[in-house]
């Protein structure tokens, strides 16, 4: 029998040739989904994936320069990190991002109070995000936040709104605004109108006879000056001039309102009275005024804002604009879930006014 090995094989039998591959066009994103990868934002900003990574959970250790040229690229490809969208694949979230600027100054912490018993009774967790009244923090807060897909945002300055709605990929995401209230219904905003508190101070003074009115700031933040747009108005209309004010862009403690108050005094020594942003600088300046003996209010009244606890305890106790902060925390937090919900929302544009407690200061 003839050997058999190297006959070919019939040609039902043979091997069907190998196709060549064919060549895949170069596309931006997934393969498979046509998503913006990491690789693409990569790419983008001349970094590696792995600073990308690093930039979007702990952007700390990434460079202002490179942290900077990443988020751009963020915004530029509308980018959405994987951990976001296993998120939104697999569940819907019952996480709500919170921003405040500090997290020691008892204003924010009665909101925070708030929103956690709201929240908790909702079945919904919250991460906290202190922003240090910093824009650039705000910005890089939020872009890291939004990378773990919450399920809104409840924020406690305009610019923070701002930050979030110029961002493409979380137009969608619901926000409340906390502490002062939007333009209009459509901007969900929770809070009272600062302009007219820093007015009812300004008539308070006036009604109370005193004629050299100064406003005392720091900080600077856009509800102080809100406050001070108020209280100039109430002065003009009472034909007094608004221009005796001291303002610094330095954080407020009660030793920058006796020198505020020192400043006001070098510069105007008439001056009878002081409105002060907050009852921080309203007690350094009440100190000061018994550290040079100057009588109060027979001399000098001073007011100040938020009614914090030790306010009506100071002698004299200060008079103050009584602020609704657990109140705002709360229904902020409410009005966010109603809008998860997909629940009608009675008014966008909740005002929770203010109160004005008059005490021996004044």
């Amino acid at each position: 029998m003839s050997p058999t090995r190297n006959r070919p094989l019939p040609m039902t039998q043979r091997a069907a040739p190998k196709s060549k591959p064919k060549s895949v066009p170069a596309t931006r994103g997934s393969r498979a989904t046509g998503r913006v990868t990491i690789i693409d934002v990569a790419a983008e900003a001349g970094v590696s994936p792995m600073t990308v990574s690093r930039a979007l959970k702990t952007p700390a250790l990434v460079q202002e320069v490179s942290r900077h040229r990443i988020f751009a690229a963020i915004d530029k490809l509308g980018y959405v990190p994987n951990q976001a969208a296993a998120t939104l694949a697999s569940a819907r979230s019952l996480v709500v991002a919170v921003l405040v600027p500090s997290l020691t100054n008892t204003v924010f912490i009665e909101t925070l109070s708030g929103i956690r018993d709201y929240l908790a009774g909702a079945g919904y967790q919250f991460l906290i995000g202190e922003t240090g009244y910093d824009r650039a923090k705000e910005e890089q807060l939020i872009a890291t936040y939004l990378a773990h897909a919450p399920a809104g945002f409840l924020l406690s300055s305009s610019e923070q709104y701002e930050i979030l709605q110029s961002r493409p990929s979380s137009r969608a995401i619901p926000a409340v605004r906390m502490f002062d209230l939007g333009r209009s219904h459509h901007e969900l905003s929770v809070g009272f109108s600062q302009i007219r508190a820093g007015y009812a101070v300004a008539r308070h003074l006036v009604e109370r006879g005193y004629r050299r009115p100064a406003f005392l700031a720091a900080q600077l933040d856009p509800r102080m000056m809100k406050r001070r747009e108020g209280f100039r108005k109430g002065l003009q209309e009472a034909g007094i001039d608004p221009d005796v004010e001291v303002l610094l862009p330095l954080p407020t403690t009660v030793d920058m309102g006796a020198q505020l108050l020192r400043r006001v005094l070098e510069q105007h020594p008439s001056c009878d009275s002081v409105f002060c942003c907050n009852d921080d600088l309203a007690l350094g300046a009440l100190f000061e005024c018994q550290r040079q003996g100057i009588s109060v209010p027979r001399e000098m009244a001073i007011a100040g804002f938020n009614d914090l606890s030790w306010a009506a305890c100071a002698t004299p106790s200060i008079t103050t604009v009584v602020t609704p902060r657990y109140d705002i925390g709360y229904k902020s937090a409410e009005m966010l879930v109603q809008q998860l919900k997909g629940e009608e929302i009675a008014r966008g544009r909740l005002d929770l006014g203010f109160e004005l407690a008059v005490r021996e200061s004044t």
